[in-house]
């Protein structure tokens, strides 16, 4: 698997949790299996939604684990240009369209019902940027390294943001550039992303962008059968040697890679050169959920 590169791209919201440890761990791990490169990148450009002090407590949190990256880390508060860049080329294609319209205006449809796509409805209101999903690859049919076979039709999923009214970019198009920039050849993520990869192969086509390959997990919940996340109180990952050895382990039975009792309370360094020779993704239950 030459030329190889992943990648983990959290959102800098809060610390990380169990769930972020089951994605930045399954990157890493099928990074270093390949022989290739683990870059991180935070996706900071949601700016109301990060707190200071948060992308900082990620690394750390990331050193504790042993999962150490490549390279420099990229932050996307630094891209407005690339962004911007993609969002005139798509301008020009005929491919984006500005829109007025609220969610609150729109409220009772099961998507975005595309008012806008031949004039803006409102001229005098802010605009945000959206994706003519109508006019793009369609259907959008990819093969995933874990749940096999996707098939989607976007305009069934609607005509998504690539800038919001309020200036900030959106994240299917910053994802799409950031990826293509750093050469990501295989994309580790959680299940909950599973269905905006069509959006992205959308973009990634019509911007002449290279298709990485995709290996989404289970989504770790809770036992109400929702998703881990700071909104939802999951408990921040440890930075203590004492408490992260036990939790590096039971990422790896989450993972289904069945690591031997004994590697429970060993070093940080010695779990991971373990699970690297063994890494393997097929022994994944292709479960969209699994319990905490």
């Amino acid at each position: 698997m030459i030329g190889y590169r992943g990648r983990f791209a959290p959102t800098p919201s809060g610390a990380l949790h169990f769930g972020s440890l089951i994605a930045a761990l399954a990157s890493f791990l099928d990074a270093r299996r390949a022989g290739g490169d683990w870059l991180v990148r935070i996706e900071d450009i949601d700016t109301p939604r990060c707190p200071a002090g948060a992308a900082d407590m990620i690394l750390r949190q990331l050193e504790a684990f042993g999962l150490h990256w490549d390279g420099p880390v990229l932050w996307q508060h630094d891209r407005d240009t690339a962004y911007a860049a993609a969002l005139e080329r798509l301008k020009a294609r005929g491919l984006a369209y500005a829109c007025s319209c609220s969610r609150k205006q729109w409220r009772g449809y099961p998507i975005y019902p595309g008012w806008c796509r031949n004039g803006v409805c409102e001229p005098n209101q802010p605009l945000a940027w959206r994706l003519r999903s109508d006019l793009g690859l369609r259907p959008v049919i990819w093969q995933d390294r874990l749940f096999g076979e996707q098939r989607f039709d976007p305009a069934q999923l609607g005509d998504v943001v690539l800038k919001r009214k309020d200036g900030l970019w959106a994240y299917q198009l910053a994802v799409v550039v950031d990826d293509a920039d750093q050469g990501i050849s295989d994309v580790v993520r959680g299940y909950d992303l599973l269905d905006n990869t069509p959006w992205q192969r959308q973009l990634q086509q019509a911007l002449g962008l290279p298709e990485p390959r995709y290996l989404h997990l289970p989504l770790i919940v809770n036992r109400e059968g929702q998703k881990l996340s700071k909104q939802n109180l999951a408990p921040a990952l440890p930075l203590e040697d004492g408490a992260v050895r036990p939790l590096l382990h039971r990422a790896l039975v989450a993972l289904d890679q069945a690591p031997p009792d004994t590697l429970n309370t060993a070093s940080v360094n010695e779990q991971l050169a373990w699970a690297i020779a063994h890494w393997e993704p097929r022994r994944i239950i292709a479960d969209a959920q699994r319990r905490e």
